[in-house]
């Protein structure tokens, strides 16, 4: 279990102390590079589109451009990166990223950059750091011990701040004296130290017992774990409505500069500094706040800070007064997506954790994303500074769902699997492919406690369809009331070997009370079926069937 006090109670020391261990100090340190270019991506493409096109909606697509594939590659690169070697996956994620800017820096070197070419590989940069990105998150419990694990979530995000504090910066410096060119080649070149040290990461895999799941059946699993967790599906919605709201300033902050300020690039790349900086000191104490107040009640006073530095944003035409707003705004937001992210994170077990992240950033991106557009199309018929006032009241008025979907608060228990006794017997022929597999499990409950018995069932039930079970039912004998049914299905066998090797131990404290219930005093009698058993009898009549059907009283 992981200990709330190594998050922040003592401070920044604590928030320090992952960096203590060699191979994520590395990762960490490269990744700070790797934020540096995507940063200065981001304002050279932004101010290209300023100089190839006048339509404020197309400079807010720009950040659509980048977030889209975060939205959209986002869960099939987590369940990519929970089948296989994230390592591996990360390699070829930012190989791609590398590749792509490098293409993109050749055809704005010759003067063939179109709004549409720019907007393109936008894109496909932010398809590679999106099939990165998964896996190196969800890596992040391997390179540091359990108890440094939330400090070192926090660190992920700050890495990216520290960046953001001095990278729009010198974007801006770099596109004004050199031109976009340059920030795009200076963008792959940034990202070379991170594969480096991704490729010298000496990474243990240990392969699964059983072989990896078919891409469709790993993104169906994964979206059935987050469908079935209200604390994942609480966190990614929060995520997307907040998002949507205060993506504004993401997508328009060129004409704040350009239009509410009347600056150039340097004045462009100060009101991202302002907001990295904000984001830097935020995620710092985020520890310290995480110590002393719940996570709704942090990202409650983060969305009235965020809400106010927006509207006056809109408001304003003073520079500092700009860049000071931008500082609160920046670091709430920050706070409140890394109290979102660490919710995922220690919320969901270690063979959904890749894709539970993408889940969650599919939503946050996708909400920037949508986000982007809209406000753009706000700022195209109505003005930059009813935009950004009108997203301002918008965060506002998702302090509602702090009502509606109050966020999880307990995210600490613990989300390891663990081993639920003995196999199953099993005297069939049967191969991983080999399905549908039914499940029945039946209880002895005393009629007096039906009720209690039926709400603790439905617990249960969601337990089982997390983990795999489709079909889940419970019935109860119209003969006997005291003998109560549970089934469920898998698809194949070797879907219902993965199911049993899910289980937590929460999940497993949810079946003892079940069976708490039994009053036969034997355990309660599972039996597992082939529903389509073709394949395991005798085609002619006088030939024997030497396989029998199997009941035991061991765990379903």
């Amino acid at each position: 279990m992981v200990a709330r006090s190594s998050v922040g109670e003592k401070g920044g020391s604590a928030a320090m102390a992952p960096l203590r261990e060699p191979t994520f100090r590395r990762i960490w340190t490269a990744s700070l590079f790797s934020s540096f270019g995507q940063l200065i991506l981001g304002v050279g493409a932004a101010w290209e589109m300023t100089r190839l096109s006048n339509d404020p909606s197309m400079v807010a697509l720009v950040q659509s451009a980048m977030m889209l594939p975060l939205m959209l590659v986002a869960l099939p690169a987590g369940a990519v990166a929970d089948m296989f070697d994230r390592r591996k996956i990360a390699l070829l994620g930012l190989g791609f990223s590398i590749f792509a800017a490098a293409v993109l820096t050749v055809i704005a070197w010759f003067g063939l950059t179109t709004p549409w070419i720019l907007l393109l590989f936008c894109t496909l940069i932010g398809g590679g750091v999106a099939l990165y990105s998964p896996s190196w998150q969800a890596s992040i419990g391997e390179q540091v011990s359990e108890e440094h694990l939330p400090a070192a979530i926090a660190l992920g995000t700050i890495s990216y701040n520290i960046a953001r504090s001095i990278g729009p910066a010198l974007g801006a410096l770099i596109v004004a004296s050199l031109g976009a060119q340059a920030a795009f080649a200076i963008t792959a070149s940034f990202y070379i130290p991170l594969w480096m040290a991704f490729f010298a990461w000496q990474r243990k895999h240990t392969p699964s017992r059983l072989p990896p799941e078919r891409i469709h059946r790993a993104i169906a699993s994964g979206g059935r774990y987050a469908r079935h967790s209200p604390a994942i599906r609480t966190v990614m919605t929060r995520a997307l409505l907040f998002s949507v709201a205060g993506s504004s300033t993401a997508a328009l902050a060129p004409l704040v500069a350009k239009q509410l300020l009347g600056g150039d690039a340097l004045v462009f790349g100060a009101l991202l500094c302002s907001q990295g900086i904000g984001a830097v000191i935020g995620a710092y104490f985020m520890g310290s706040l995480r110590a002393k107040f719940t996570t709704e009640n942090i990202v409650r006073i983060c969305t009235v800070v965020t809400a106010v530095g927006l509207v006056i944003t809109g408001l304003s035409h003073s520079i500092p007064l700009t860049c000071a707003a931008l500082f609160f705004a920046g670091g709430c937001n920050i706070v409140s997506y890394a109290q979102l992210n660490v919710s995922v994170q220690l919320s969901a077990p270690r063979w959904v954790t890749a894709r539970a992240l993408s889940l969650y950033s599919a939503s946050l991106t996708g909400g920037i994303a949508v986000g982007a557009w809209f406000w753009g199309q706000v700022a195209a018929s109505h003005g930059v500074s009813f935009a950004i006032v009108a997203s301002g009241i918008a965060v506002a008025v998702t302090l509602i769902l702090g009502w509606l979907l109050p966020l999880p608060q307990s995210e600490e228990e613990d989300t390891s699997s663990v081993e639920i006794g003995a196999e199953p017997e099993v005297e069939l022929a049967l191969t991983m492919r080999s399905g549908p597999v039914v499940v029945e499990v039946e209880y002895d409950v005393d009629p007096g406690r039906a009720r209690e018995f039926y709400a603790t069932m439905m617990e249960l039930a969601n337990v089982r369809r997390r983990i795999g079970g489709f079909e889940w039912s419970i019935s109860r004998d119209i003969a006997n009331p005291a003998i109560w049914v549970e089934r469920y299905n898998c698809p194949t066998w070797g879907d219902y070997l993965r199911m049993r090797d899910r289980y937590t131990q929460a999940d497993l404290d949810i079946q003892e009370q079940a069976d708490s219930f039994n009053q036969s005093g034997e355990g309660r009698r599972v039996r597992r079926r082939l529903e389509r058993p073709y394949g395991s009898v005798r085609w002619k009549a006088d030939s024997p069937d030497l396989y029998r059907g199997t009941v035991d009283f061991f765990g379903p």
